[in-house]
């Protein structure tokens, strides 16, 4: 199965995002596609890229994050031998690597002012000079960029070159994130999951139970698709049982009784308003039952950790230091799960 390049979504949102970016790929004009982390900006470009009449020429990447300030012009323009400390030979840029094809620069936003001064150069006389030379090269190359930031506001910010700016919005692209992409975390859960029951050999796909859809529809997402990814590849290969549908969702793979106090919380994991405080429990005098005074202990506590935190199951987690499906089991077995919110 191909992990990478398809587009899985029914909703309107995502749906109107897509065909706006099938529009525009036959057209020889800069596209920017806007939208959080995970919510698939690569693969717009890939399509941006596949649909044009560039499909056969390269499809060159380059995340403006991932190389340091001093790097990123000697990246996307080239340099010759000499040029600074380490350039021992000539190389050719990004740009020139694109050359009758896309270039994709993400996290755009990223750009150093000098890098946005000669990116804004090549795209309007489409010539690129590799750093220590003195003649320009020609190139022949559609830009497509990505960022997660307001580029408009950075601009008033004095951030963005607005010059820039507007030669690259042509057209703008802006992906819904998954919160608002309705009805798709469904579908999109279940494709993740046929394609993990599939790599661990399993011989038929048992899908998840009603609570456990229930539960991934009500979370927040803000990793978007990538994370639901994750938690969904990680709720099947953590499943015992192939033949029953899986009723166990593990949101946060740091949660765990033992891990290190005193960090902020991760985004969108609920959290008690404060530390929990303890319960009191009375002497009633001799036990004639240790495994039922216990029973009824814990059933205690879990009653007065759920009124605390309003009968939600993830603040209730947090608050007694559990992660969630240790108290989803917890509270199966009292018998209070009516009584409780997943989200």
């Amino acid at each position: 199965m191909d992990r990478d390049t398809k587009f899985i979504g029914e909703s309107t949102a995502f749906l109107d995002a897509v065909e706006r970016a099938s529009r525009a790929a036959g057209l020889n004009r800069p596209v920017l596609v806007v939208g959080e982390r995970g919510t698939g900006k690569e693969l717009i470009a890939e399509r941006l890229h596949r649909l044009s009449q560039r499909w056969s020429g390269a499809f060159v990447t380059l995340n403006c994050a991932a190389l340091p300030e001093t790097l990123i012009e000697a990246e996307l323009f080239g340099h010759e031998a000499g040029a600074f400390t380490g350039a021992t030979k000539a190389r050719a840029g990004r740009f020139e690597e694109a050359d009758g094809g896309t270039l994709f620069l993400d996290e755009l936003a990223t750009l150093s002012s000098g890098a946005q001064e000669r990116l804004l150069r090549a795209v309007e006389y489409g010539e690129v000079t590799r750093i220590g030379a003195s003649r320009a090269i020609r190139v022949d190359v559609r830009i497509v960029a990505a960022t997660n930031e307001h580029l408009p506001g950075l601009v008033e910010e004095g951030r963005f070159r607005a010059d820039l700016l507007d030669r690259l919005s042509f057209e703008v692209v802006t992906l819904p994130p998954l919160r608002a992409r309705e009805g798709d975390v469904p579908v999109l859960a279940d494709h993740f999951g046929r394609r993990m029951a599939f790599e661990l050999g399993w011989k038929a796909w048992p899908g998840f139970a009603p609570a456990a859809i229930a539960g991934l529809a009500a979370h927040g997402w803000p990793g978007n698709v990538r994370e639901l990814r994750n938690v969904v590849e990680r709720a099947v290969y953590r499943w015992d049982e192939p033949e029953r549908a899986i009723d166990r969702i593990e949101f946060d793979p740091f949660a765990s009784p033992w891990a290190p106090r005193g960090r902020a919380a991760r985004p969108g994991i609920s959290v008690a308003p404060g530390p929990a405080a303890p319960v009191a429990v009375t002497e009633d005098g001799d036990i004639s039952d240790f495994r039922a005074a216990c029973e009824a202990y814990e059933r205690k506590l879990l009653e007065a950790a759920l009124k605390r935190c309003r009968f939600n199951q993830r603040a209730t987690a947090a608050a007694l230091a559990l992660s969630y499906d240790q108290l989803r089991h917890a509270l199966r077995r009292h018998n209070l799960l009516d009584r409780t919110a997943a989200s």
